[in-house]
């Protein structure tokens, strides 16, 4: 569909008659509420001719003849309820910094801050995986991807899952790695 000068006449004049986006799209044939708004701020005819503001004061009437609002009155409020013991929620010893956009990312753990053993454990896991594809995970499954998403050779672990954790055992130790070795790599 392409805006020939007779639909953009029409789309003017339905517009300025203050027709809605989707009653335009529909007169017009073959154009989405979407395209027709588009072509109007294009157009530069987002203001239509005619409509007032709904928070303007009327011009015809004298202040002095408008009616002062009531003030708003209060409904009683239930009588207290017994205090429940309030309950703090708890809190991870490890804030997370927001980081700013455009900030470069705190250093990230590199393969050889990883123990060998766990590497060599995942390589081994990794032989005996189950290969699962996206649609195949289930909570009970380890959801840690293996290779590029790009190419068909993409796959999830799929092996049983540790209690708590989205991984399987091996991929857990990649992943989760005590605080204090998080500690150390900071200083």
């Amino acid at each position: 569909m392409s805006w020939t000068d007779e639909r953009v006449e029409v789309l003017k004049k339905m517009w300025g008659e203050g027709q809605s986006a989707s009653v335009i799209a529909k007169e017009l044939g073959g154009v989405t509420r979407n395209a027709v708004i588009g072509k109007v701020h294009r157009l530069g005819l987002s203001n239509r001719a005619g409509s007032t503001s709904k928070t303007a004061a009327p011009k015809d009437k004298p202040k002095s003849e408008a009616k002062p609002k009531a003030a708003p009155t209060m409904a009683a409020a239930p009588p207290p309820k017994a205090a429940a013991p309030v309950v703090e929620p708890q809190r991870s010893p490890a804030i997370r910094k927001i980081i700013p956009a455009g900030q470069p990312l705190p250093p990230q753990p590199s393969a050889n801050e990883i123990s060998p053993e766990a590497l060599a454990k995942v390589s081994e896991v990794e032989k005996t995986a189950k290969r699962l594809s996206l649609m195949e995970l289930t909570e009970r499954t380890c959801k840690w991807p293996v290779g590029d998403p790009a190419t068909d050779d993409f796959w999830f672990c799929g092996l049983g899952v540790q209690a708590g954790k989205p991984y399987c055992e091996a991929h857990v130790g990649v992943a989760f790695q005590p605080m204090s070795s998080r500690r150390d790599r900071r200083r």
